[in-house]
């Protein structure tokens, strides 16, 4: 059984380690056999770190989390940039017609910009075997009750549901993931295009709202750091 961390993010956007930094803590702190950094609206740190993967021992995807009209879709196995501000489904048509897998990003989340149910179900009604999957447990919710909707909207979908820890601090990566048979991305990918993904929740360290003050303080006060 491997697991895949599929939603992290470098100073590249708004995270607070380098692509380097992210690589070794997921090398030398985790069980994490698979990561994807996926940063807001640009893919070159995620290029850079699939480059960069063949000196750790954790692998990586590429992937990036795009700002469409309607909320966040994450875009995994992708090679070619997409751009931000078209809709939910052009954004998708386009990740699929470049290679890639589109994901829902943590669905219905107030603090992020988020897809809603209601639009996510008319879009699988209308655009069958568009989307490849859908964040069901996001390891940076504030409120828990949001994962918990989203998992009730994976069974509704039928959706592939994933775990991602959305980390934007090096010692969140992991903190939830998804685990699938095998160990490679080629048994990753396999896995998320045949729905035999499982998202895995952890519980929240005890400084879980420490981090994520800290996290907000590097962001918005003290600016972006190196936590390498």
């Amino acid at each position: 059984m491997g697991f895949a961390d599929l939603h992290i993010h470098s100073i590249a956007s708004d995270g607070t380690a380098t692509v380097a930094a992210i690589l070794a803590y997921a090398s030398d702190h985790t069980d994490l056999d698979v990561i994807a950094v996926t940063d807001h609206d640009q893919l070159e740190s995620s290029l850079i770190a699939c480059d960069m993967a063949a000196r750790f021992r954790v692998q990586a995807v590429p992937g990036m989390e795009i700002s469409t009209s309607e909320g966040h879709l994450l875009a995994l196995f992708l090679s070619t940039p997409v751009p931000a501000g078209m809709s939910f489904v052009e954004t998708a048509e386009r990740v699929r017609l470049f290679g890639g897998l589109p994901i829902v990003a943590h669905p219905m989340d107030p603090m992020a910009r988020s897809i809603g149910s209601r639009r996510l179900r008319e879009i699988v009604r209308q655009y069958p075997g568009l989307l490849a999957g859908i964040e069901t447990d996001n390891g940076s919710q504030l409120d828990l009750r949001t994962n918990r909707t989203s998992q009730r909207l994976r069974w509704d979908t039928g959706l592939p549901g994933l775990g991602c820890s959305d980390a934007h601090i090096l010692s969140a990566i992991g903190n939830t993931r998804t685990a699938f048979i095998g160990h490679s991305v080629a048994d990753l990918r396999r896995a998320i295009e045949h729905g035999e993904v499982v998202p895995v929740p952890t519980r929240r360290p005890a400084r879980f709202m420490y981090q994520h003050l800290w996290r907000l303080a590097l962001r918005y006060g003290l600016g972006r750091i190196d936590e390498a």
